[in-house]
């Protein structure tokens, strides 16, 4: 193989690329072993990273993992293209069936950002019109997506209490403690709920859509006046949720129709 034109710039994306398959942050010696770099390359690489936030440094762990700003790319590629494409018809399709507005959203930091949003006929009006952002451990969709990160990246998201905030009456987890037990839940349900923490009245359930790597891309959220759903009729819409974001899960990964869309099996070493 013909060494690169530009070394520099080779070495750079082989390391984001590399950051981008693992699972959870990594120590920069493995990354010098995995990637054939020189140590001292290695640690000047991932400084001009660190300070242009394409890498996040963990200082404590010595660890290094994705940056915001790489999530930065990867949300504007997927509002692009495929997931807003992909994801507007199935959507659709979702409210059409069940009567209440929904919507798409992804992470950005420790916000979500809303893509599409699709309001069912007769419903109220939702803070979630495409661009808005919202704090993510408030919200249905953002709860569904922050249950399956690494607990590395959770903790560098939602390390303190000060990076919990409200916007109404409605307490939400106000500590790490409180979100990883609330996350916990997520998880063992497969759906995330909120009510009346982003708007009062209302009522948010979400599901998590995968990329092929099998991480978190994206949420499917439907909103409702809660006092109008009962338990039953909440469960509904649960179901709903979970089957639209595995459609949209297994459009992304190009399955034929009918095939599950379940969780991919991981690379080997993640």
């Amino acid at each position: 193989m013909a060494p690169p034109k530009a070394p520099a710039a080779d070495a750079t994306l082989r390391l984001l690329t590399y950051l981008a398959s693992r699972r959870s942050p990594v120590p920069a010696v493995r990354i010098a072993e995995q990637l054939d770099l020189p140590r001292s390359r290695t640690y000047d690489l991932l400084a001009t990273l660190v300070e242009h936030g394409y890498v996040m440094h963990l200082g404590d762990e010595r660890l290094y993992g994705l940056g915001p700003a790489a999530h930065e790319l990867s949300g504007a590629y997927l509002r692009q293209e495929p997931l807003a494409r992909l994801g507007r018809r199935v959507i659709e399709t979702m409210v059409d069936d069940v009567g209440e507005s929904g919507h798409l959203a992804v992470l950005h930091g420790r916000d979500v950002l809303y893509v599409i949003e699709e309001r069912a006929r007769n419903r109220p009006s939702l803070v979630t019109d495409v661009g808005v952002r919202l704090a993510a451990h408030l919200t249905a969709s953002g709860r569904a997506i922050l249950a399956e990160l690494p607990p590395a990246q959770l903790r560098t998201l939602y390390g303190r209490d000060a990076d919990f905030t409200s916007r109404t009456g409605v307490p939400g987890p106000e500590t790490p403690r409180g979100l990883r037990e609330l996350l916990t839940r997520v998880r063992r349900d497969g759906i995330a709920r909120e009510a009346g923490e982003v708007t009062d009245e209302l009522a948010s359930v979400a599901a998590v859509v995968r990329d092929h790597a099998g991480w978190p891309a994206a949420a499917v959220a439907l909103t409702f006046v809660e006092s109008r759903i009962d338990e039953e009729g909440q469960e509904r819409l649960a179901r709903a949720v979970r089957a639209a974001a595995q459609e949209l899960t297994r459009r992304l990964l190009g399955r034929p129709e009918g095939h599950p869309a379940g969780r991919p099996e991981p690379s080997a070493g993640k």
